[in-house]
């Protein structure tokens, strides 16, 4: 089911297998027919650990959406709700239980946490006076889910939020404890590198949990040779900017949720010659992308502009396949053709589904707003007038274009231009607030705070040097075949991914003054192996890397990573794992407050 996880150069169906075998155990626990009560948020990231044929072979019969009110009814014999420890999603809980009680009072009642239990849910249950109903109540540690054979995802969406604004370290913690998880799977990770307070917090927690268990020594030989922990406030420009790439496209326009896509069906329509096309499909197409559909691993990491070359060529190298069987003569040449049928048949499918998405997000990248938006980008990113109101922008307002697009550039803005002066700040939070709402002030206070919309404090800029340094501008950049990560951003190459590649060669020392400028301490940890694991290199083994994004990554950057693992001279490979796959638009949305009433 999950093979592309393991194909990498780690294989990450270690990690899935643990996180199933956890769940089988708990399952087991409640003996009898069983219902799970699902808290929504979770059945996203639950579908890319266990499919509903791993919970049938458990005796789960039926499966509700936590809400309030009655429960459904269902003859069986346990009810268990898996549920975030959210004070809120309690109150529910009790309603449901209440309402069950009277009806059945033979049921069991089992509470499953994840990731982590917690006392002041239990305590909110005991005063709502239902704590007693429970058999079992557990926790469901899901820290790290595997989302590809080279990602990994916490799905913790405030994450960025809860550090940056609450000063709430939550899920600096459970990312602790995740890595540790992957350290009693893949080994001890040798060298730990970290730019960023956050970073510098969970390396700390990581050192001090490795001391507790001081007295058992893990004995498995490591698979990464590095850890690079990354604070996404060391690097807020990238997020802002759109991403280029096939796969950052998708997640920009139609948003990537846990792996899947919905798109707007016409397009997918199997329309028949001769019949009027009037019934229309009117539900989304949903599509699951990831690395184990052969043509999609192949373009989604691609600027979108070399798309469409590779997507022709992949239809000639099909038709051509098709072609073949005029040729087969013979029983066994036959024999052979139909063999390959299936596998020629999904090939068309899969190239019929992405000439159909690339249609799509064409349609808009060659449209003119597309192109001006990108335009403002690419000058803010080169340093082109960012001191002073910017009259896109303003016309942006006066039309009054969505309000998450005109906060990404203004952000933008601000953040290549080191804060902006007091006089110009002002104007645009006047205008944002007269044109879009004045309850927005809380937004725009969130984005202050976090570092994104600040003023100018100093009158240094040390943005151009920054940009000079890592070389984040590359004119002419490369896109049908890139020779540098820039192609990721049509010439901008991340600042994340930069540092990361300064530090596999020729290491940060060479860029001691660039990272001084950087928020956040940059450090380096050594973890002692037991004697007889350190790892004999062979000639030209490459040397493989766990980059941790703590606050977010974007697909762009991922892409940019894969570029690099895929160098011939790099010596490196990169697996990536995050608090959260984010893109400009539900980063804003997450500093966002009250961002239900904003229109996307």
């Amino acid at each position: 089911m999950a093979a592309h996880l393991s194909y990498g150069k780690v294989n990450l169906n270690i990690l899935r297998e643990a996180a199933r075998k956890e769940l089988r155990e708990f399952l087991d626990k409640c003996a009898g027919s069983k219902a799970i009560v699902w808290d929504e948020y979770l059945t996203g990231p639950f579908g890319l650990i266990a499919q509903y044929s791993l919970l049938k072979e458990h005796e789960v019969e039926k499966m509700f959406t936590l809400k309030s009110g009655r429960l459904p009814s269902a003859d069986v014999k346990n009810i268990i709700f898996f549920v975030r420890p959210r004070l809120e999603l309690m109150d529910i809980i009790a309603e449901n239980v209440f309402s069950e009680d009277k009806a059945h009072s033979s049921r069991d009642f089992h509470i499953l946490f994840v990731p982590r239990r917690s006392i002041l849910c239990e305590q909110r249950l005991r005063e709502q006076g239902v704590l007693g109903s429970f058999i079992n109540i557990d926790e469901y540690i899901l820290d790290l889910i595997p989302y590809d054979g080279d990602l990994l995802s916490m799905e913790y969406e405030s994450a960025f939020r809860e550090c940056y604004l609450e000063n709430d370290q939550t899920s600096l913690y459970h990312t602790a404890k995740g890595l540790m998880t992957l350290q009693a799977l893949y080994g001890t990770i040798p060298q730990i590198y970290g730019k960023g307070e956050c970073a510098r917090h969970v390396a700390n927690m990581m050192l001090r949990m490795k001391r507790e268990f001081a007295g058992t020594q893990n004995q498995i030989l490591p698979v990464f040779d590095t850890l690079l922990l990354l604070d996404r406030n060391v690097d807020l420009l990238t997020p802002l900017a759109t991403q280029l790439t096939y796969e950052g496209l998708i997640d920009e326009i139609y948003g990537i949720t846990n792996g899947y896509v919905k798109l707007p069906p016409e397009k997918f329509a199997q329309k028949k010659q001769g019949e009027a096309s009037k019934d229309l499909p009117t539900e989304p197409k949903k599509l699951q992308l990831n690395s184990a559909e052969e043509l999609y691993a192949e373009i989604r990491d691609k600027n979108f502009n070399a798309v469409g070359a590779a997507l022709s060529k992949k239809a000639k190298i099909i038709s051509a396949a098709f072609e073949e069987r005029h040729n087969a003569k013979t029983v066994g040449e036959i024999k052979q053709f139909v063999s390959q049928l299936p596998h020629m048949q999904a090939a068309r499918s899969s190239l019929a589904n992405h000439t159909s998405i690339a249609e799509l997000i064409k349609d808009i990248t060659t449209s003119e707003a597309f192109f001006d938006n990108l335009t403002v980008e690419q000058e803010f990113m080169t340093g082109v007038e960012t001191d002073k109101v910017n009259t896109y922008i303003e016309d942006s307002i006066a039309q009054k274009d969505p309000l998450i697009k005109i906060l990404r550039l203004v952000c933008m803005q601000s953040v290549c231009n080191n804060g902006l002066k007091q006089k110009v700040l002002d104007y645009y939070k006047r205008e944002i607030l007269q044109t879009y709402g004045y309850e927005h002030i809380l937004t725009l206070n969130n984005l202050e705070k976090a570092g994104l919309l600040k003023p100018q404090t100093s009158s240094r800029n040390n943005y151009p040097t920054i940009r000079k340094t890592l070389k984040l501008w590359m004119e002419d950049a490369n896109e049908q075949n890139p020779n540098d990560i820039s192609y990721v951003y049509s010439g901008y190459a991340p600042l994340s991914i930069r540092l990361t590649q300064v530090l596999a060669r020729p290491g940060w020392r060479s860029i001691e003054e660039v990272l001084k400028m950087l928020p956040g301490p940059h450090f380096e940890e050594r973890q002692q192996l037991p004697a007889g694991l350190h790892k004999k290199r062979q000639q030209g083994e490459n040397r493989t890397t766990l980059v941790f994004f703590l606050g977010g990554v974007t697909y762009a950057e991922i892409a940019a990573l894969r570029f690099l693992s895929q160098m011939e001279d790099s010596g490196m490979e990169y697996i990536i794992a995050t608090t959260k796959l984010i893109n400009g638009t539900t980063w804003i949305k997450s500093l966002m407050d009250r961002p239900e009433s904003q229109t996307p």
